[in-house]
């Protein structure tokens, strides 16, 4: 089976999450990844636990899989030696390193595009590569507080709060892959690599979306809702007599067929909340009733009822009932890596040519040292 990055090498210089989990993303699609780590110590995240999985934490564990790990020191000219011949021979070079770091090991963007012209660079930063954002440190908490996310995540009034995931993170990872797709798509057309740049900021606030569209529409920023939509009603969670109900109810039409579930059909055309502008106005007086009617049974039940009647709602389920969700929907949500390892989150686009690469476990820390550094040396000869 043939697949989108069947025979290309990717030089992963990253640590910690986004970086991390773009390589993995770029090894589903057939690519090899060779992870070059710290000796002694490796990728931060080896040490982030508990919880333990396989040979260091889960964390590790998840961003790491389908690679092989080599530990090289570049302050030892020979080590540097194979880590330049590494990104010399690469198709792709992943990097989050402090901005200006590996210019003084000739493994910077300019360095290695002139001695490799074909490659991908992909660097990773928290906020840009020049001026002061150059200088400031990247954590995904940090910027999900001065990214604006924090302000817009938590209860109506109350403090803020982050995302329950390193959210950040994640799509820097995902706009870092799709960048270094669009630039080997360009390298096939010209023949010619480039730098691709991805700042955790710019990833955040472009994923901002109808909340950033709000605040450049009319000049005030938005506030955190806690579960309510800002422009959509009923969007939100409704407590039922067991439990919490999320129902996100898009239309007239649907918010219709919810009165004729709850058995008050009469509340679709009370003036209030006959269209959706009305509901988001007289929003508390709607969740007061809508509340009322959902008190007499349990959210479970509530919500195969509403779906039958092409209302969308679901329990709010934990990350255990949410796998099983989509086990039973066979959306394959986990894949096997070995008898030592638990199981890795799948790749999740499903495609109709191929099938993502068989994932191999996360290495230990320089497993395949031996191998590779062998491999780098004959390649310099």
């Amino acid at each position: 089976m043939i697949r989108p990055l069947d025979g290309m090498l990717v030089a992963d210089f990253s640590r910690v999450l986004a970086g991390p989990t773009a390589a993995v993303l770029l090894a589903d699609l057939g690519a090899r990844v060779i992870k070059v780590e710290r000796p002694g110590a490796g990728d931060e995240t080896r040490a982030w636990g508990p919880p333990w999985a396989g040979s260091s934490s889960a964390y590790f564990e998840a961003a790491n899989r389908s690679k092989e790990s080599v530990a090289l020191d570049f302050s030892d000219p020979s080590d540097l030696a194979l880590a330049r011949t590494l990104a010399d021979r690469a198709d792709v070079v992943l990097e989050n390193y402090r901005t200006g770091a590996l210019e003084r090991f000739g493994l910077d963007a300019a360095s290695v595009l002139e001695r490799n012209p074909r490659a991908v660079y992909c660097s990773i930063t928290g906020f840009g590569s020049t001026g002061e954002g150059a200088t400031m440190p990247g954590y995904d908490f940090l910027v999900q507080a001065v990214g604006g996310l924090m302000s817009i995540t938590g209860d109506a009034g109350g403090e803020p709060r982050k995302v329950g995931v390193a959210m950040v993170d994640l799509l820097a990872a995902n706009h870092a892959a799709m960048g270094v797709l669009a630039a080997l798509l360009h390298r096939e057309r010209t023949g010619v690599g480039q730098h691709v740049e991805v700042a955790l900021l710019s990833s955040l606030i472009a994923s901002l979306a109808n909340q950033a569209a709000s605040y450049l529409a009319t000049g005030a920023a938005p506030r955190a809702l806690g579960n309510r939509h800002p422009s959509i009603a009923p969007y939100e969670t409704l407590r039922c007599r067991d439990a919490l109900l999320a129902v996100a109810v898009g239309n007239d039409a649907q918010f219709a067929a919810l009165c004729g579930v709850l058995g008050d059909p009469a509340l679709a055309r009370d003036p209030r909340f006959a269209t959706n502008p009305a509901r988001v106005e007289h929003r508390d007086a709607l969740q007061a009733a809508l509340e009322g009617l959902l008190a007499v049974d349990d959210a479970g039940s509530w919500a195969t009822r509403m779906l039958g009647a092409g209302v969308p709602a679901g329990t709010v389920n934990g990350i255990d009932e949410a796998l099983a969700l989509a086990r039973r929907l066979g959306l394959e949500p986990t894949v096997d890596v070995g008898p030592e390892h638990p199981p890795q989150l799948a790749h999740p686009l499903r495609y109709s040519g191929f099938t993502p690469a068989a994932p191999t476990p996360p290495p230990a820390l320089d497993e395949h040292g031996d191998a590779v550094r062998a491999w780098l040396a004959s390649a310099a000869d």
